[in-house]
């Protein structure tokens, strides 16, 4: 009798009792349009915040707040479906999407939002985001041959009407693996692919280890597999490309060229019929989506401003609204002709710290790689002091912010790890509640005194201490939260300026943040966790998203634990999460600061709407394709 073990989708929850609780976070992220439908971005998701992390002008004066709230995550609207008709999504933001219509291309939230409506999910995850059958295709994994085989349904067509195949999911790999590549998403679960790092070097022509068996099976051998790999975003890459639309563009010039920008197409229930750069989106329903003909025949996105989110409900302007501001709750909660849902969101804010670069690989003569792409840390970097990273943490006190700005719809994050994370999530790791002697006293004890009588510390070595901050533009609450941080940390004597004096746009922010930028010391950001709790695709040596480019020899062996197959012991593998967080928020290369809850207005028109996570798509008002309207005009 063979030992095999292998884990199918259908099987794998019984196979490994792998039970999480909501959401997800690791080398994939999946970011939702609202009805529970993947929109397949990955790992590393910036989030667009500038709605605000809201806190007031320096009143640290935590109170209990509002209770927190209790939302539905479905509603059934009265009326019969009518046929056809139009749906209107608000988009609140205040950044414009780049549009990068490309799974393996994009790199901020706005794109994967409108992309949402339109790629398509190749494999579908469950309400513990582990992979089931309710995708396009079907998974299995071989624990004792180290490989997995993709299958897919013999219905699914691109937007031109050409199958969808197994070359297609190899086609998305020889992108990102490409040499030229131009893209953030190669990470070391893709470098885990036999023969992948060769063909990344332009040493092999082909991905040795991924294998097309037929037009619709395909097969792809790691080095090696764990247990994350049953995780929506665990470790495989769950996407296709089309290959007969796209490989006569050579991969350098994908991200610019106009069967990205101007006419993608996908597999989703909607085809993209014109966009408005950074601002609209138009779609028109797919009528050979593969689980049937969509309800509703058009789509129309427009991006609203976080400033006027609020006048466009009670105008009635928008059937859905996605990125509504929580921090404008109150105004808008019991708007009439909608009903807002809500959830924990897949994210959580925080302040992160320089303290290294991103090396890019290095060859030698003959262009051997010498060294892997790669985080290197800097000991001299300003804020490599831990002591001065716990200190800053300390002085700010997210309990009120997340009380009396939020309404209750955000809390104080104690971890990086999101509480949806089930037996992963440690609760019992304190985080930094406010407490401003402790940061006073670790600063004292760690040698950093008003030397010169400023009011402000200077360095153990008695040199001047000034700290740049960058934070992103945008919102009501912006500048205020950007001002509270500040005065938080001027009021334990550090001297902490913005970055070139203001608060930088959306896509400048994260290039800056992304290209190392010397002016920036520390940053306010956040990430959309993603649906594996694994977080070497933030916080790993080798992981691009590492944007604080910290690295240690202890964190790597955390990371090489959690990606280890004794790891399908699910018990075992909560331990090392736990005792890692414990490690990560002592070292504190960032301070997590919020967590999250999303809202969703939905107007009364709309039949029915769904943001349960792991619902069946076919349920009405889950997948796009079930949404159906009652009337024509809102």
């Amino acid at each position: 009798m063979s030992n095999k073990k292998k884990y199918s989708m259908l099987a794998s929850t019984a196979a490994v009792a792998f039970i999480l609780a909501a959401c997800g976070n690791g080398d994939t992220d999946t970011t939702d349009t609202g009805n529970g439908t993947d929109n397949g971005s990955d790992n590393g998701e910036e989030v667009v915040d500038e709605n605000g992390d809201a806190a007031d002008n320096g009143d640290q004066a935590a109170d209990d707040g509002p209770a927190p709230v209790e939302f539905e995550q479905r509603v059934e609207n009265e009326g019969d479906p009518i046929d056809g008709g139009t749906l209107a999504v608000g988009f609140v933001t205040d950044s414009p999407f780049t549009g990068i219509f490309s799974t393996e291309l994009y790199s901020g939230n706005p794109d994967a939002v409108v992309m949402g409506y339109m790629m398509g999910t190749l494999l579908g995850s469950d309400e513990n985001y582990q992979y089931d059958d309710s995708g396009a295709a079907t998974m299995e994994l071989d624990q004792e041959n180290n490989t997995v085989t993709i299958t897919l349904q013999d219905n699914v067509l691109w937007h031109d009407g050409e199958q969808v195949t197994a070359g297609d999911i190899a086609f998305a790999h020889e992108i990102i693996g490409h040499p030229d590549y131009t893209g953030v998403r190669y990470t070391s679960s893709l470098s885990n692919i036999v023969g992948m790092e060769d063909f990344k070097n332009g040493v092999a022509d082909e991905i040795s280890g991924i294998t097309i068996v037929d037009d619709l099976t395909l097969e792809i051998e790691y080095q090696t597999v764990g247990v994350q790999m049953l995780q929506a975003g665990g470790g495989i890459w769950a996407y296709a490309a089309p290959r007969h639309y796209l490989e006569h563009i050579p991969v350098g010039e994908l991200e610019s060229a106009p069967e990205i920008r101007e006419r993608p197409i996908g597999f989703g229930p909607f085809m993209v019929e014109n966009i408005v750069p950074g601002e609209a989106v138009s779609y028109v329903r797919f009528d050979d989506y593969y689980r049937g003909t969509p309800n509703i025949e058009r789509i129309e996105l427009e991006t609203v401003p976080t400033s006027t989110a609020v006048a466009a409900m009670q105008n009635e302007q928008f059937d859905l609204f996605t990125g509504m501001p929580t921090d404008q709750f109150e105004n808008y909660k019991d708007l009439p002709g909608y009903t807002v849902l809500g959830r924990p969101e897949n994210s959580y804010t925080y302040i992160g710290f320089k303290l290294g670069e991103w090396q890019e690989a290095q060859t030698d003569d003959e262009g051997n790689v010498t060294e892997p792409a790669q985080v290197v840390p800097n000991p001299d970097a300003k804020m490599a002091d831990k002591n001065l990273r716990q200190a800053m943490g300390y002085a700010i006190d997210n309990d009120a912010v997340g009380a009396r700005f939020y309404q209750g719809l955000r809390s104080r994050a104690n971890s990086p790890i999101i509480p949806n994370f089930g037996g992963y999530y440690n609760p019992d790791v304190e985080g930094y509640p406010f407490d401003q002697e402790k940061a006073i006293q670790l600063l004292d004890d760690a040698g950093y005194e008003d030397v010169d009588g400023d009011g402000f510390r200077e360095t153990p070595e008695g040199e001047e201490l000034v700290i740049n901050f960058a934070s992103m533009s945008g919102g009501d609450v912006a500048e205020p939260i950007a001002e509270y941080y500040m005065q938080s940390w001027r009021a334990i004597g550090l001297n902490v300026q913005l970055t070139d004096g203001r608060l930088l746009e959306f896509n400048t922010f994260y290039d800056r943040v992304e290209a190392d930028d010397p002016g920036i010391d520390i940053y306010q950001g956040a990430w959309g966790t993603g649906s594996d709790p694994t977080p070497d695709g933030l916080y790993g040596r080798y992981a691009p998203f590492n944007y604080t480019r910290w690295a240690t020899e202890e964190n790597d062996e955390y990371m090489e634990k959690m990606l280890s197959d004794q790891g399908f012991d699910i018990e075992w593998r909560e331990g090392v999460f736990h005792e890692w967080q414990e490690y990560f928020m002592e070292e504190a290369p960032v301070i997590p600061t919020l967590f999250r809850n999303e809202v969703f207005p939905v107007h009364d028109r709309v039949g029915a709407y769904d943001i349960n996570i792991g619902v069946d798509p076919d349920t009405p008002g889950a997948g796009l394709h079930t949404l159906y309207l009652t009337s024509e005009e809102r």
